[in-house]
């Protein structure tokens, strides 16, 4: 059987929020981590301002503090149970996302196989310019499937917000979880819920051929 690839978003798909929410929770200003928040998505802060806000929060935090922000968070239901799947039947499992690497990279020991995102490190002065970008989604799993050798036919891509519009224009097989109306328009299927093992399996079903086209939770399907 050829290989095939599932990409996931992280904050919105696979977390119910975003890391900067749950840094500056964990790290006492969760204040900060929602004005930041609110001021990004209406568009008055920049990039560059809301990665320095954030490092500012954190400070010099060591990796144990980090991990424990990592564990503490609004994780969705069921993901190292999705990656343990995907890698049991000799697939891929990638994790593409916005949010600084420092915490995306934490779920390759919940069982991703790659994570990439934004080029931030605690306790390092910011680069200037540094945020992952949504061509860049499509970029890294282009350069994954090409490495291994995978058709865009075998690939299924999980999101649900702007940056990830340009995947799921790209790909057929792509999966909106608790999505936007943007990237529900795009998708070959919506899932509401908080178990994202649901979701994946409406991912199968497209690779299969399917055409599922809603899932809310309590879909009894599990892995």
């Amino acid at each position: 059987m050829a290989p095939r690839l599932h990409v996931f978003d992280m904050d919105g798909t696979l977390l119910r929020g975003a890391a900067a929410l749950e840094l500056t929770r964990h790290f006492g200003d969760p204040e900060t981590g929602h004005a930041i928040e609110a001021r990004w998505i209406a568009g008055d802060i920049s990039d560059d301002e809301f990665w320095q806000t954030l490092l500012d929060v954190c400070g010099d935090a060591p990796a144990e503090e980090v991990d424990a922000a990592f564990r503490g968070a609004a994780w969705m239901t069921g993901v190292p149970e999705t990656f343990a799947d995907i890698r049991a039947r000799g697939e891929i499992a990638i994790v593409v996302s916005q949010s600084p690497h420092f915490f995306v990279r934490r779920l390759e020991d919940w069982g991703a196989h790659e994570t990439y995102g934004t080029d931030l490190e605690l306790g390092r002065p910011l680069r200037p310019g540094v945020t992952l970008s949504a061509a860049a989604k499509v970029e890294i799993t282009d350069a994954v499937r090409a490495r291994h050798g995978i058709a865009e036919a075998d690939c299924v891509a999980y999101g649900d917000s702007r940056s990830d519009l340009a995947l799921f224009a790209r790909l057929r097989h792509t999966v909106a979880v608790n999505a936007t109306p943007a990237v529900v328009e795009l998708a070959a299927a919506t899932y509401e819920g908080t178990d994202i093992r649901e979701a994946y399996a409406l991912g199968r079903e497209l690779l299969a051929g399917d055409r599922p086209q809603t899932s809310s939770g309590g879909n009894k399907n599990r892995l």
